[in-house]
């Protein structure tokens, strides 16, 4: 059994996980970290968490931690998490990261972006970008992983394989997101109350997001050089889910079975990827409670541009259920173990 521990369990993205190791089968749940909470039964916060009844949310010190897990899911705020991480990485524990804190490689564009001062720089070179449909090799035999969020991941997944194949112009493009209200987190913010987002829709961190550097650095590096790209969120008024709308130029001889056969090419036999031939597009529906990625696309031949449609649930394939991914590869195990759950229609 992989012994894992999860620490800052106590916000939405560590329910998640909570739920799919609990259900796990090679995993053990040591240590369930949570400073503000320590001492609170889980199921008194959360009663669905059914294969944690009788334990308890703990504030315990690296040493303990690291004398009995394998790997640890770090949920802390940024710099809070590489500085555990750090710590926890030198005592021999392998890290799976949900902050931004090791997804970057250039250290300068990360303290610029998230204006912090990076307390373990040194690591970054030590870590792999966790996005498994990309990089499973390189995270087979990482000890530190930097765990895409959500729009990152359904941005990335969406274009890459189109750079990569030079089928689209990397100017001009424009990714338009829109989330549920869980991505931005469990922390009490005004935005983010019922009146405030029910029957409600709006942008939000418009030119100035923060996760529009880490877009560019994946698809820089799918492009075989440097890009920049436009990208705007919206909060949609649901609970889950992100559908990314991506406009893009098409290249001088690229077609729709070019753009299907480029996806086939880097998605086929991946698990969790669902290809949709041209004009049918996913909906959230389709992906809601589930660690699937699904695109689409439409080719407007007035304009020649390339649209794709991209989507994922926010808090699975966007953050838990990518993060066990990431450890099931880490150990070994059947890349899809314990995440082979289907989408919840309704």
């Amino acid at each position: 059994m992989i012994r894992a521990s999860v620490i800052g369990a106590n916000g939405y993205t560590g329910l998640e996980l909570l739920g799919i190791l609990g259900n796990h089968p090679n995993v053990e749940v040591r240590h369930i970290v949570s400073r503000s909470n320590a001492g609170t039964p889980v199921c008194a916060m959360y009663p669905s968490l059914k294969a944690f009844r009788g334990r308890l949310f703990e504030d315990v010190q690296p040493e303990t931690i690291a004398a009995d897990s394998d790997v640890c899911f770090l949920a802390l705020p940024h710099a809070a998490s590489a500085a555990m991480g750090g710590t926890l990485y030198r005592m021999g524990v392998r890290i799976i990261d949900l902050s931004a804190d090791f997804r970057y490689k250039d250290v300068e564009v990360y303290e610029r972006t998230y204006k912090v001062v990076h307390p373990e720089s040194e690591l970054l070179k030590a870590a792999v970008y966790g996005l498994p449909e990309l990089y499973a090799e390189q995270i087979r035999s990482a000890g530190i992983i930097g765990n895409p969020g959500c729009y990152v991941t359904c941005s990335i997944l969406s274009l890459f394989p189109l750079l990569k194949e030079k089928l689209i112009s990397d100017k001009g493009i424009i990714i338009d997101a829109k989330s549920g209200a869980t991505g931005a987190g469990r922390k009490a913010d005004t935005a983010n109350l019922f009146c405030e987002v029910d029957e409600n829709f709006k942008a939000y961190g418009v030119t100035t997001h923060r996760h529009t550097s880490e877009i560019e650095q994946e698809l820089s590096i799918a492009n075989g050089a440097p890009l920049a790209l436009s990208f705007t969120p919206h909060l949609l008024p649901v609970q889950r889910g992100i559908l990314a709308t991506i406009y893009c130029d098409l290249l001088p001889g690229a077609d729709a079975d070019a753009v299907y056969a480029a996806y086939r090419k880097h998605y086929d036999g991946k698990p969790f990827v669902l290809v949709n031939p041209e004009g049918s597009l996913p909906e959230l529906k389709h992906v809601k409670h589930s660690n699937e990625f699904h695109v689409g696309f439409k080719i407007d031949k007035r304009l020649n541009r390339l649209i794709v449609v991209g989507c994922i649930d926010n808090l699975i394939k966007g953050a838990s259920g990518q993060a066990v991914q990431n450890m099931n590869l880490m150990f070994g195990l059947d890349e899809a173990a314990g995440l082979e759950f289907p989408a919840k229609y309704l």
